[in-house]
């Protein structure tokens, strides 16, 4: 049976409904939230790990869904790191079912053609939850969850946050912890905010950044000449640059003229800053679709150069870069 992670994240005690479950994909941090509500809402039970090399030891687990805990009425068992190396017993475990022992699996991504996924997914008495990578809307989503409680959380302090995490759901975790744990009264301040998550603020490179995107090649050499760009933050200059590409793209790809912009820049999720609206209405006359997916494939490329050489100077990558996305946005289509 195939239950949409969303919805498990949203009530975890569903997957009490059947005999096994499990959760694959390449977003750990969802994977680690529904474990952790799986073991909030099962304080009361014996809890075992397991690793996929565990369970090709002989028995070992069929043993542990049979035979009853010693130390509480139920049990739950985690398998971490499955494939389909243990497919076989893990199907023989389940051949009989013990209503005092559930089974969450853990896997990375699995693909159609997994017996894993596909035994998972056909049998009605098992659950089957893909975990994709987030994107803007799903991180909102959860932001909007975790804060429910909270006064003073704005579209512009939820953007603030997901902007800071380069859409990576474990810092935005951990984000939310050091929020919860400062704000004790549940009522947020914006300022505080900035200040207790130590959010980058560097308006030098936004003013080079969205120059760049203009096309305006005499601002963007004189910004450069006036501003130092530090090797040691080489990555969030580039996460700063392709998050405002991506949004770019956001709205190109939802519209099928340009008649459609302003519409779709007012309901993008999470919200644009209004001081940032007109700058991005600009830049939108700059560009089409493809060649802003052409700049994302090349910001794609540039974070594969860093990361693989350690020797070269980032700065320079940067700035390098910074200059190909003007003459990209400079020239005519």
């Amino acid at each position: 049976m195939i239950l949409k992670s969303y919805l498990v994240e949203r009530n975890v005690e569903i997957l009490k409904n059947y005999q096994a479950t499990i959760i694959y994909g390449v977003n750990n941090g969802t994977k680690d939230d529904i474990k952790e509500q799986i073991k909030d809402q099962n304080k009361d039970c014996e809890i075992i790990t397991f690793f996929e090399n565990d369970i090709s030891k002989k028995d070992l687990l069929y043993e542990n869904t049979t035979n009853q805990s010693l130390f509480a009425s139920k049990k739950i068992i985690f398998i971490q790191e499955a494939s389909d190396k243990i497919f076989d017993e893990i199907s023989a475990c389940l051949q009989k079912e013990n209503k005092e022992v559930q089974i969450y699996i853990f896997s990375e991504n699995l693909e159609k053609k997994s017996k894993l996924r596909n035994f998972f997914e056909k049998d009605k008495k098992l659950a089957s939850i893909a975990c994709y990578e987030d994107n803007e809307r799903t991180l909102l989503n959860y932001i909007n969850r975790e804060l429910k409680e909270f006064k003073g959380l704005t579209g512009e302090i939820t953007n603030i946050i997901i902007n800071n995490s380069n859409l990576d759901r474990k810092i935005i975790k951990n984000e939310l912890i050091k929020i919860k744990t400062f704000f004790s009264e549940k009522k947020i301040n914006k300022d505080q905010i900035i200040e207790i998550l130590n959010i980058k603020n560097d308006g030098g490179f936004d003013d080079i950044r969205d120059k760049a995107l203009m096309g305006e090649k005499l601002k963007v050499n004189k910004l450069l000449s006036e501003t130092e760009i530090l090797n040691d933050e080489a990555f969030f200059y580039l996460n700063n640059l392709s998050h405002r590409v991506m949004r770019l793209h956001e709205i190109f790809k939802g519209s099928k003229n340009n008649s459609e912009y302003d519409r779709i820049l007012e309901n993008l999720k999470p919200p644009i800053f209004w001081k940032d609206k007109p700058i991005i209405q600009q830049q939108l006359r700059k560009w089409n679709l493809k060649k802003i997916e052409e700049m994302l494939f090349k910001i794609a490329e540039t974070e594969i150069l860093m990361k693989k050489n350690s020797y070269i100077k980032n700065n320079v990558i940067i700035k390098d870069l910074i200059i190909k996305l003007t003459n990209k946005a400079s020239t005519s289509y």
